[in-house]
């Protein structure tokens, strides 16, 4: 028996990166997996690897900086599949401004991608639980730098703390209906995502996550799958009753001081 034995479950921005893992990851616990992403090519190429390996998954092209796609993806799954048991927000933007920087359109982006797709997804897939009467499982992916960040993440940091008070307050609107909601503020990832953001931003070269690893203190970057695994189990019922926690998923500890 897998943890998602026959759930049906979206991941937003699952074509790549963290998101992917977690599809790999649901797949493995026996789930039917929806992925949406910008581009077609990974997306289809990570549909192909998930049914080579007896999978169940299909993938949505959507662009999560217009809510009405976001919305639109759940009920493509819906349509699919006949419901959404599981939603998983993964998509961000992490693109680098501080805020004496940043462009109003720059802010917008962080908005649209970091917090108002998650907003419009939950609420199309809420609606759909609450509709069948049927619990449910979100889990956002937010960010460890939501606490503060560093200062050329000004709009992203503003848009991954107000997701935080989303998942909460989503959490506890709807713990009656039985759906719960948490978040993960994960750390510093190795995803190809950050690879391209250290080479874009930062100059970084080949040899940037042997660097980066050497001073962190469990020395590596954190890893999608050991993500995924955690998501999952969020997800499942093995995580019981929690709702509306944001966890930090991080090797720094919060308020610790050297």
């Amino acid at each position: 028996m897998g943890l998602l034995d026959d759930k049906v479950v979206l991941v937003n921005g699952g074509s790549q990166g963290v998101g992917a893992a977690i599809a790999r990851a649901a797949v493995r616990e026996g789930a039917v997996v929806a992925v949406t992403g910008r581009r077609p090519e990974p997306g289809e190429a990570l549909v192909g690897e998930l049914s080579a390996v007896g999978g169940k998954a299909m993938f949505i092209r959507a662009d999560l900086s217009d809510a009405e796609q976001a919305t639109h993806a759940v009920g493509d799954v819906v349509a699919a599949y006949g419901r959404v048991d599981c939603l998983v927000n993964s998509a961000g933007l992490t693109s680098r401004g501080t805020l004496l920087d940043t462009t109003p359109e720059l802010f917008d982006q962080h908005i649209a991608i970091n917090l108002k797709a998650p907003f419009f997804a939950m609420q199309a897939a809420v609606a759909d639980m609450v509709g069948r009467a049927a619990p449910g499982t979100i889990v956002n992916i937010i960010t460890s730098s939501a606490h503060g960040g560093q200062p050329f993440l000004a709009p992203y940091v503003a848009a991954k703390a107000g997701l935080i008070g989303l998942t909460r307050n989503a959490a506890h609107a709807h713990r009656w209906d039985r759906i719960r909601i948490n978040g993960l503020n994960i750390g510093w990832t190795a995803t190809e995502g950050e690879d391209a953001t250290q080479r874009t931003f930062h100059d970084a070269g080949d040899d940037w996550r042997e660097e980066a690893a050497a001073r962190l203190p469990m020395g590596k970057l954190g890893q999608p799958d050991e993500i995924a695994d955690f998501v999952v189990l969020l997800l499942s019922d093995r995580s019981g009753v929690v709702t509306g926690s944001v966890i930090d998923w991080d090797q720094n500890v919060l308020g610790g001081l050297d």
